[in-house]
């Protein structure tokens, strides 16, 4: 049978298939976001629609959701069949107002970090003209005009 037609793979072929190191496989194994089986000679397989965790897991860490949450998003998947593009969307949908959270702290500090971290420590000579007076102190600590969780100034 050709190999793009197997139900299993090995730990070797998920991880040439997947781009990801056996160990990675088996610490993700481990942490509970993907699951093998024992063949009789206790060697690991992987149902074939592990690739599309393994992707899952590989984007999710990506853009830095953390593993406990990536676990629970996957454990909402069906077990016994291959997810459907709905299971996928149902999935994604989870997260889409914490990705946009990070894509906007993403865009400013692309866009003021060379400037200013945000910080309130006038420690730059430009934080005069952004925190004129110390304004942000008094807000409270941490990057105010950077994080969009502390910003109450923009």
């Amino acid at each position: 049978m050709p190999e793009w037609k197997a139900k299993e793979l090995t730990p070797g072929q998920l991880s040439e298939r997947s781009g990801v190191a056996v160990s990675a496989l088996h610490f993700y194994e481990r942490e509970g976001l993907i699951t093998s089986r024992r063949t009789s000679g206790n060697q690991r397989r992987y149902r074939r629609d592990t690739l599309r965790r393994v992707a899952f897991i590989r984007i999710a860490q990506r853009v830095g959701i953390p593993l406990a949450e990536i676990r629970d998003a996957l454990a909402t998947l069906p077990e016994g069949r291959t997810p459907t593009r709905k299971d996928w969307e149902k999935l994604s949908t989870r997260w889409h107002a914490e990705l946009d959270q990070r894509i906007e702290q993403l865009v400013r500090l692309r866009d003021n970090l060379t400037g200013c971290i945000g910080c309130g420590c006038l420690s730059l000579g430009s934080c005069t003209i952004v925190n004129s007076h110390d304004r942000l102190g008094s807000a409270g600590p941490g990057a105010r005009t950077l994080d969009v969780e502390l910003n109450t100034c923009s």
